[in-house]
Order: C-alpha cells, then sequence, then structure tokens
C-alpha cells in the first residue's frame, strides 16, 4: 500500500512532541523553540505529501472501482464489549485536510517568527500553534468518534490559549472566553450525537457507522435524525454557523497568524470537516436530496449564514473583522454545498477557500506590522498603500479575486459548483442566495480593498508615507518572512482550482475523494446526486452579480469616501430608516445582547443569587455554627479542664514539692559532722536489719 499511507499516524505525533519539546526547552533554543515547531511542521508535510501521491496512485490503480480507505489501528482501551481504537483512518478526504493543515500551518509558523518576534510569550506562542495543528491533524485521521472528540477538545483549548495570548487587555481574555464557551455550548452536541450512535450502531468507528447508515442497517430513523442533529449543533458552534457564529469575530483579539490559521484550515472548518465525514449520517437522517424535499436544517443554517454574516461585513471597520464575517460566510457556502447534496463542491471549496483567505489574513496582517503602526482599523490608519506595500496588495488583490469567485481563479470553481449544485438539485431557495451571497461578498471586499489600498492615506498610514518620504523611498513592504509565505499563498489562491475546474472538464479532485462520501452516486433516497455539467449560461447570473457587486461598491466607495461633497456622506445620520438599518447590523442583529444581556443573564444571575444566598445562609451558618460552637468548648476546656484539673495537678505537685523540700531543706545543712554522723546511722541500722535478718 505505501510506507507513507501506513505511517501517516506519524503526522500528528510529530508536532505534539514538538509541543512537548517547546515546552521543555524553547527558552533555551536560540530561536525561543520556532525551530522546533517549523521543522515538525515541514515533517509533517512531508509525510501528509508523500501519503497524498501514494493515495493517488491507490486510487488509480482501483481502474474503476472504489478505493478503500487505508485503516491503521491499535487497540487503545475497551469497556466490556466495546472496543476503542487509536490509528489513523486514511483516504481522498483525510489526505486533502492532512495536506491542507500541514502546509498552511508550516508558512504560518514562518510568518510569526517575524510578526511575533520579541513577544513577551513567543515560545509559549509556538509551542500553542504547534500543538494547535496537531489537534486538527489528530482529528482529521481518527478512525473512532473518540480520537475525533480528543482533536476536536485540543483545538478548543488552544484556541483558547491562542485568542487570549494578549490577556492583559481585558477585551482579549474576554474574547477568549466568549470562543470557548459558545463552541462549548455546541460540544454538549458533539457528546450526546457520539452516544447516540453508539446506541444506533453499536460501534464507535467511523468506517462501521459510515457503512451501517448507507446500508439502512439501524433499527431507528427518528434516532438517527435525532443523532444528525445533535452532532450538527457541534458543527454550528466550532465552525461559527447561525445563531452560535457570535464568537469568531471576536476571536480576531489574537494574534493576526493565529487568525489565519483558525480561519483558513483548523478549527473553524472542523465542523464542516465533521458533516463531510459522516456524511452518510447526515444525509440519510436528515433526508437530504429526496425527492420534493426542498429544504433540511444543514441547507437552512448554512444559507442563512451566508447572508446574515456578509450583511454584518459591511459595517466593519476592522479589516481583520471583515475578513472574519467574510470567513462566517464561505463557512455557510460549505455547509449550504453538503446540505443540498454537493459533497465534492463542499470539500473543494474547503480547499480552495484555505489559501485565498489564509492570505488575506496575512496581508491584513502585513499592512498592520509595516504600513499603519499596527492598527487594524481601516477608515482611521489606511488608505492609499497600495504603490507603498506592492507585494502584499498584489497578493490581497489576487485573494480578493478568488474570494469573489471571479472566472478562472480558484474561488470561481469551487462556489459556482456549490450554487450550480443548488439549482440543479432542486434547491432553489438556496441557489437564489448563493448568487445574492456572491453580490454581497464582491461589494464589501471592494469596501475593503479601497478603504486599504485606494483613496488618501490616514493616520498610521500617513504617518508610514512620511517615513518612506524622509528615507527618500517609493514602498518599503514586510521582511521575506512575511512576503514569502504571501506570494506563496497567492499563487494557489490563483491555481488550486485547476484540480476541479468543471468548465475543462478538470475532476481530478472529484476522483480523488469521491470514496469519501461514503454513499453511491446517481438517483435514490440514499445515493448522492452527481455534480451538474458546467454552462457559463447557468454562471451568468451569478457572475452578473458580482460584476454588479463591484461596481455599486466602487462607486459608493467613492462618493462615501473619496468626496467631501457627496450627499450620500452621513446619509445614515439622516435618514432615520437607513440609520436604523445601519444601528441594526452595527449592533450585530442585537444578538450579542441577547445572549449575554437576556439569555446569560436570565440564567446565570438567578444561579449567582442562588448559589450567594446559599453561600451567606448555608455554607457561612454551617462555618459560623461550627467556630462558635469550637469557642464555647474552648472556654470550657480553659476553665475546668485547663485550669481547674491541668494547672491544679500541675500546683498541687508544685506545692508538694516545696513542702518536701522545707522538710528537707535542715538535712542538707553543709555540716561534714552532721553528714559523717547520718552515714553512721544509716549503717548501723542496715547492721541491724541484716542481723535481725538472720537470727
Amino acid at each position: 500500500m505505501g510506507w507513507f499511507l501506513e505511517h501517516a499516524w506519524l503526522i500528528p505525533v510529530i508536532p505534539a512532541v514538538a509541543f512537548a519539546l517547546i515546552i521543555l526547552f524553547g527558552k533555551r533554543m536560540p530561536r525561543g523553540g520556532s525551530e522546533i515547531g517549523i521543522a515538525s511542521m515541514l515533517a509533517a508535510l512531508v509525510l501528509a505529501a508523500g501519503a497524498a501521491y501514494q493515495w493517488i496512485d491507490h486510487v488509480n490503480a482501483s481502474e474503476g472501482e472504489e478505493a478503500h480507505a487505508v485503516l491503521t489501528r491499535w487497540e487503545w482501551f475497551r469497556i466490556g464489549d466495546l472496543k476503542v481504537s487509536i490509528g489513523a483512518h486514511i483516504d481522498g478526504l483525510a489526505v486533502v485536510m492532512l495536506l491542507l493543515v500541514a502546509f498552511i500551518s508550516t508558512l504560518v509558523q514562518i510568518y510569526s517568527t517575524e510578526y511575533v518576534r520579541g513577544d513577551r510569550r513567543y515560545t509559549h506562542f509556538f509551542a500553542s500553534i504547534t500543538l494547535f495543528s496537531a489537534g486538527m491533524l489528530t482529528m482529521v485521521l481518527a478512525p473512532n468518534m473518540v480520537q475525533l472528540l480528543l482533536g476536536w477538545e485540543i483545538m478548543g483549548l488552544c484556541s483558547f490559549l491562542l485568542i487570549g495570548h494578549w490577556w492583559e487587555e481585558r477585551a482579549n481574555s474576554e474574547a477568549a472566553l466568549k470562543a470557548f464557551w459558545t463552541v462549548r455550548v455546541g460540544d454538549m452536541g458533539l457528546l450526546v450525537g457520539i452516544g447516540m450512535l453508539l446506541a444506533i450502531f453499536h460501534t464507535l468507528e467511523i468506517g462501521e457507522i459510515n457503512e451501517a447508515a448507507a446500508a439502512g442497517d439501524f433499527d431507528s430513523k427518528k434516532l438517527l435524525m435525532w443523532a444528525a442533529v445533535a452532532l450538527f449543533i457541534a458543527c454550528i458552534g466550532k465552525s461559527g454557523q447561525f445563531p452560535l457564529h457570535t464568537w469568531l469575530p471576536d476571536a480576531m483579539a489574537g494574534p493576526t497568524p493565529v487568525s489565519s490559521l483558525l480561519h483558513s484550515s483548523t478549527m473553524v472548518v472542523a465542523g464542516v470537516f465533521l458533516v463531510a465525514r459522516l456524511y452518510p449520517v447526515f444525509h440519510i437522517g436528515l433526508d437530504m436530496n429526496i425527492a420534493g424535499q426542498h429544504f433540511n436544517l444543514i441547507a437552512v443554517i448554512g444559507g442563512i449564514t451566508v447572508l446574515i454574516a456578509a450583511g454584518l461585513a459591511f459595517v466593519q471597520n476592522d479589516i481583520k473583522k471583515v475578513l472574519a464575517y467574510s470567513t462566517v460566510s464561505q463557512l455557510g457556502y460549505m455547509m449550504m454545498g453538503l446540505g443540498v447534496g454537493a459533497w465534492t463542491a463542499a470539500v473543494f471549496h474547503i480547499f480552495t477557500h484555505a489559501f485565498f483567505k489564509c492570505a488575506l489574513f496575512l496581508c491584513a496582517g502585513s499592512v498592520a506590522h509595516t504600513g499603519s503602526h499596527h492598527s487594524f482599523d481601516m477608515k482611521k490608519d489606511m488608505g492609499g498603500l497600495r504603490k507603498k506595500m506592492p507585494i502584499t496588495f498584489g497578493v490581497w488583490i489576487v485573494s480578493t479575486v478568488a474570494l469573489c469567485g471571479i472566472p478562472f481563479v480558484s474561488g470561481f470553481f469551487s462556489k459556482d459548483e456549490i450554487i450550480d449544485s443548488a439549482k440543479h438539485n432542486d434547491y432553489k431557495v438556496f441557489y437564489i442566495v448563493g448568487i445574492v451571497g456572491a453580490f454581497m461578498t464582491t461589494a464589501y471586499m471592494t469596501r475593503a480593498t479601497y478603504l486599504t489600498f485606494f483613496g488618501k492615506s490616514r493616520g498610521g498610514a500617513e504617518h508610514f508615507e512620511h517615513e518612506l518620504h524622509h528615507d527618500h523611498k517609493e514602498s518599503k513592504d514586510s521582511p521575506w518572512q512575511i512576503t514569502v509565505p504571501l506570494v506563496i499563498l497567492g499563487v494557489l489562491a490563483l491555481f488550486s482550482g485547476y484540480l476541479n475546474a468543471a468548465p475543462f472538464h478538470w475532476h481530478w479532485f472529484e476522483k480523488w475523494t469521491e470514496s469519501s462520501i461514503g454513499l453511491p452516486l446517481g438517483e435514490g433516497s440514499f445515493a448522492v446526486p452527481h455534480p451538474p455539467e458546467f454552462s457559463w449560461a447557468a454562471a451568468a447570473p451569478g457572475l452578473a452579480l458580482v460584476a454588479a457587486g463591484f461596481a455599486i461598491s466602487l462607486l459608493l466607495c467613492k462618493a462615501v469616501f473619496g468626496s467631501e461633497t457627496s450627499p450620500l456622506r452621513g446619509l445614515t445620520t439622516r435618514n432615520p430608516v437607513l440609520g436604523a438599518g445601519h444601528k441594526f447590523l452595527v449592533n450585530k442583529y442585537y444578538l450579542d445582547t441577547l445572549y449575554e444581556k437576556i439569555i446569560v443573564h436570565g440564567i446565570a444571575y438567578p444561579i449567582s443569587k442562588a448559589a450567594y444566598w446559599t453561600n451567606q445562609h448555608i455554607i457561612d451558618g454551617v462555618v459560623n455554627g461550627v467556630g462558635k460552637g469550637g469557642r464555647r468548648t474552648g472556654d470550657l476546656v480553659y476553665k475546668y479542664i485547663d485550669q481547674a484539673l491541668v494547672d491544679g495537678v500541675v500546683n498541687g505537685s508544685g506545692t508538694t514539692a516545696r513542702g518536701a523540700g522545707g522538710a528537707l531543706q535542715p538535712v542538707q545543712s553543709g555540716k561534714v559532722n552532721m553528714y559523717g554522723a547520718l552515714l553512721f546511722g544509716a549503717a548501723a541500722v542496715g547492721g541491724l536489719v541484716l542481723v535481725l535478718v538472720n537470727t
């Protein structure tokens, strides 16, 4: 089968060991432990690339038959008759994710050596980000739900550490806590779902669960539906889907490399990965692609997320938050794709999205690091940077074009197939959602591009321009540790989509991953529809809306941000209807208010009040009662035992000794003749006793 496929279990082990080495020895290393993290990710990347190469050979050798997964497992523990294994489940989906995570993680760590240089917790940063990648790799390889849960929770812990890396600022620590607890809410669904899968299929092995679900080997369809719902709740939390998406933009409090890694290829795609990995469970449990069925839970949640997140991106001034809401929206596309039966397109969008979204975040970090004096505020500290930072600007434009789905770049090939599949598979509502989302994506990214790179320099960017003028330079981009990863990602943002380019009938990605679906392709209640044939006529409405989004947004940006006299400037303050809509978006649909002021307040405050009353009246009462009882006992012991008995015995013995001493005092006169008389008298008495005894 191949050494790399059989030893793929080493891929997460290497960065996990590197984490321990960084913690133990990192501060003694010349580069603070970053060299260990980078070396471990490079090693993981080599192994992942080898596994990908051998998997492609394995698929090609199958000659049209389904390529079976490569399993390497050892018994981990046993509970009664239930055996739980640990190891690696390698198939097309796993290979894609392994290669993606290892590659992106390597570039992000190289980028981080410059971005967090001089940070007080430099070593701990590299330890956490290495373990973060190890957690995702562990989950991707999981042959069973227990190992998947392990990797899932490792990422949750590391995201808390990384988002709150600069915890001295209260906003950062609050963002870390918000992310941690919001995701924990969803994780309850994962625990319940795993328990229900065990009850239904009597195993926790993912391959066996998928096979049994695809074969209809279960007793209760209703129970399977509820298991799918419970598992999807976990996916909603992890992948930032409506209504648990609120933590993801706040996660921008962490360093930009963390934002890039988290939003492109690790934690936030874990929920999408889970749906793709257990697709037979979701597809059958939620009645996907059933004739006459135009809605299902996954498609509905994904579609809502596409639109509500895109709407929020329009009112953000922080460039990273624009990209964060963009990520939420694109994750919505992936979920919607899975919901309408476009498994290959959804997974391919994970692949292409990772490159251009990682590049966009790293471009934002490059701008802040070099061009805006560590500020992410587009309105206050950016503008006019396109000529001053040409490499960053070029990669930003390429990645933005890919995100918007312009023809012949990567995002077009993946996102257009999701939209086309929604129409082809009779999910017309989600087709409309898809093309409207494409319009909104282009519009908010045009706004972000204009504010960052065009117009007049403002604030930090203006100061940067003065520095260049003082140094007689026309441009100054970020150091090579930042720009080299940017260029690599920019190239992949352009060309990675050609692995599955439907307009050219290139379907390599589909061929390599098809066996991971777990269900037959074609017609039938348990089948997944074939991807639709591409046509430019079908793509035209979406492309027209993309062009309209660019044109309208550009005109509005020039009017609102480029002209002092435009009547559109300040329109939301003059028009009450537009003002109300703007306020609604700025306040994020008031979901944070609902959660924090009503739900959390309504649940947590009564609990805290009850706990306070219990503490004051019961626990303190018991403690105070014990204290008072102890004091009274002490008084009694002092009065009757210590003073009367103990002191009485001691004082009595002292008095007796004093009296005996006084009586014997005359004997100790110091006169030798008296001592001789006493000795003679004692000898006489002794002699008399001996005579009497022997008589």
